[in-house]
């Protein structure tokens, strides 16, 4: 960029840090009170002029009267500027637009330099003629004037009073010698209209005077209607009888005079001349054009003061009339585009509904107004297609999140820095102890470090065992790759695993049953049949014989009850169900414990009356016994060790619910094994004689009566057993299977 391109850059800036330094400093205001300060000192100046000139016919010089006119306007126009744009702000104020000011500002300045300089000048010219027509020369043209018309209408009067002096004694000659019938006669009138002619009288008429004052007219020559010369006579009559010879009356019409003829006989000539033949209506004029003159003379700084005061006025108007005209206009303008703005606003706000219905011709603004409907139309039907697209969006994450929440499987969505973005209610089940647990934002690795351990590997699938808890949980984890992360889906196989592998035991048992139960029998009839036939002829080993072959009939029982326990884990049969007394099962199966072990304190924690339940009523008391005896076990363990002094304890208790019945068996025994979650899996014992069957056993039973068996340690050591039972059982699979 040059030097002169940037130039108005500069100037730019320089005046909008002029304008924001001009509001910070409030210049707007000190201008007001600055304008409205001058323009009082300026109107006390005016008026001080003109009161204290003594001569009211001297006006104001024009220098003078320029500047005291161009002082009161500047001020007054800054005055009704600064108001138009303090209107302009407040209009302003409501719609943001500062083009009210500009307006004001740019059509202020248009009507008030002309304005200031068309006063000036219009001050200037009238000042000119005034000066020109009050001047001296002006003044003693018009008295000038004046003064030759009154001599020449008291010329005339002077003449026609003389003439009617002379004609008097004429017809005092013409009248000598005759009587008053006489003075019709032809001769007589003819000699009275050549003395009229003679002197340019337009009227004539010879008065006769009465002693009693009345006056008529005896004779009259070119009397004007409406004139009455015998009214004239008796005007006249007391100054003639006062001893003067002649009366002159003078109007704008005629100049009338009367003599007395014969005074003794009260004989008068009346004679007239109209002043409309002489030119008089010109000295009337003058003398009404004299007198005005003089009345303008004395009013003539009024008359000064008062044009001053409409120019003044009106120039004031012009520009309060600019000011108003800028303020419409802009209205005109600014209305249509603050309409817009609040329009852009709600817009703005999400309405995209909104249409401007003001201007839509073909200037700019309803162009832009066009445009701007355009514009909201295309952005509505975009944001309803895009609420359109949302909402579908939202219903088909909806039904994969239901879908996922319905799946028994564990499902967690990963992101690229591998923390968790969803997870479903079984994925919570199976890696937290509360389910409600949020984890989305959590690092993977800190919510299960075993499956986040596979994807270190960048391994597709693995086995991995978690502890929940006092559990422990085998999942089944498989890893799929998705865009920007991972997805990783598991399942709890625990249960899996444990059927399997019970399964697999019951298949074991059953040939080992097999196996072993074939020869037992053989062995002990040879047995009793060697003891029967040599125990007489052993002699003195007698007694080494009889407990040798008491042993192998022991053994071969004991290893017949572990065919039978065998038997029976592998062929559990098909539970009959009849309705049974839960409660007085129960009692039955403690009540055989406590006889065989006294030395443990036994308790029943029962709701009064029956508990009604739907179960095998020898399967029921085989569960009970097994779970009864392991805490048996379990106490007499915990005692060998203690020794003396130690308490043996079994709590029984039992819920009865709408649908399942709860019955809890507790014991201060050793405790549960540190692989507890086998505990129930077949052949898994902790003791020396046991063959790990009994738990398997009534794991098994419990199943086949529609409920669960769960382990749970007790703080001050011991274990826990929780037995639950179906109210009204429905046949499992395996039972069916077993059935059929």
């Amino acid at each position: 960029m040059t030097a002169s391109s940037s130039r108005p850059v500069r100037g730019s800036r320089f005046a909008r840090r002029l304008v924001v330094a001009s509001r910070r400093a409030n210049l707007f205001r000190f201008l007001e009170i600055g304008a409205a300060v001058a323009l009082a000192i300026m109107v006390v100046a005016t008026w001080t002029a003109f009161a204290n000139t003594p001569d009211e016919t001297q006006l104001l010089p024009t220098r003078q009267i320029s500047i005291l006119l161009v002082g009161t306007l500047v001020p007054a126009m800054a005055l009704a500027v600064l108001f138009g744009r303090r209107l302009a702000l407040r209009r302003a104020a409501g719609s943001t637009a500062r083009l009210h000011v500009r307006l004001v500002f740019v059509f202020s300045l248009i009507a008030a330099v002309p304005t200031l300089l068309v006063a000036l000048f219009a001050a200037v010219l009238f000042q000119s003629g005034v000066d020109f027509w009050f001047s001296s020369s002006s003044r003693g043209l018009f008295e000038s004037t004046n003064e030759l018309a009154e001599s020449y209408f008291q010329q005339n009067q002077f003449e026609v009073a003389q003439e009617t002096r002379t004609m008097a004694g004429d017809m005092l000659y013409l009248l000598q010698g005759r009587q008053a019938g006489d003075l019709a006669d032809r001769d007589f009138l003819e000699d009275y209209t050549y003395q009229m002619q003679g002197r340019e009288i337009s009227e004539s008429a010879i008065l006769q005077a009465f002693p009693d004052g009345k006056v008529t007219t005896a004779v009259a020559i070119g009397i004007v209607e409406g004139n009455e010369p015998a009214e004239a006579g008796a005007r006249a009559l007391e100054r003639l009888n006062q001893g003067e010879t002649e009366v002159v009356f003078a109007d704008a019409d005629r100049i009338e005079a009367i003599t007395p003829i014969d005074r003794s006989a009260g004989i008068y000539l009346y004679n007239a001349r109209n002043t409309a033949t002489l030119s008089f209506n010109n000295f009337q004029l003058a003398t009404e054009i004299m007198v005005q003159y003089r009345e303008l003379t004395q009013r003539a700084r009024a008359l000064q003061l008062r044009f001053n005061l409409a120019l003044f006025f009106v120039s004031l108007a012009l520009v309060g009339f600019a000011v108003w005209f800028a303020l419409r206009f802009a209205d005109r303008q600014v209305e249509p585009l603050t309409d817009l703005v609040a329009a852009a606003r709600k817009v703005g706000a999400g309405n995209f509904a909104l249409r401007i219905e003001g201007r839509t011709g073909a200037d700019e603004i309803g162009l832009l107004n066009r445009a701007f409907n355009r514009m909201t139309a295309q952005l509505e039907k975009q944001t309803d297609d895009l609420v359109q697209a949302n909402r579908q969006l939202d219903e088909r994450r909806a039904f994969i999140e239901a879908v996922l929440e319905s799946m028994s499987a564990g499902i967690v969505s990963l992101d690229r820095d591998r923390k968790v973005q969803l997870m479903n209610t079984s994925a919570r089940a199976m890696l937290f102890d509360d389910p409600a647990e949020d984890a989305r934002g959590q690092a993977f690795g800190d919510v299960s470090p075993q499956i986040a351990a596979l994807l270190d590997q960048d391994a597709d699938s693995g086995i991995v065992s978690i502890n929940r808890g006092q559990d422990l949980l085998t999942l089944a984890v498989r890893i799929a790759p998705a865009t920007g992360g991972h997805v990783i889906t598991f399942e709890d196989i625990t249960r899996q695993l444990l059927d399997q592998r019970r399964a697999a035991w019951s298949d074991v048992a059953r040939r080992i049953a097999h196996e072993i139960k074939n020869p037992l029998t053989p062995i002990q009839l040879a047995t009793e049949r060697l003891k029967r036939r040599y125990g007489s002829k052993v002699g003195d080993d007698d007694e080494l014989f009889g407990e040798l072959t008491s042993t192998i009939v022991r053994q071969v029982g004991a290893l017949r009850t572990m065919v039978d326990e065998f038997s029976s884990f592998a062929r559990l049969p098909k539970p009959v169900f009849r309705d049974e007394d839960a409660l007085d099962l129960v009692r039955q199966a403690v009540f055989l414990q406590e006889v065989a072990h006294q030395d443990i304190a036994f308790t029943l924690d029962a709701p009064g009356g029956g508990i009604a339940l739907s179960c095998d009523r020898h399967q029921f008391g085989q569960a009970m016994t097994n779970v009864l005896k392991n805490a048996v076990e379990a106490v007499q363990a915990r005692a060998a060790d203690e020794g003396e002094g130690f308490d043996g304890r079994i709590a029984v208790s039992i819920e009865a619910g709408e649908d399942m019945v709860d019955i809890h068996v507790a014991d201060n025994g050793v405790g549960l094994p540190a692989d507890r979650d086998r505990i129930a899996e077949p052949y898994v014992t902790t003791r020396e004689k046991g063959t790990g069957l009994g738990l398997a056993i009534v794991s098994k039973i419990v199943e086949e009566h529609g409920g669960e068996m769960s382990f749970a340690p007790i703080a001050d050591g011991g274990t826990q057993v929780i037995l639950r039972f179906a109210r009204m059982p429905e046949p499992t699979p395996a039972a069916e299977d077993q059935a059929a």
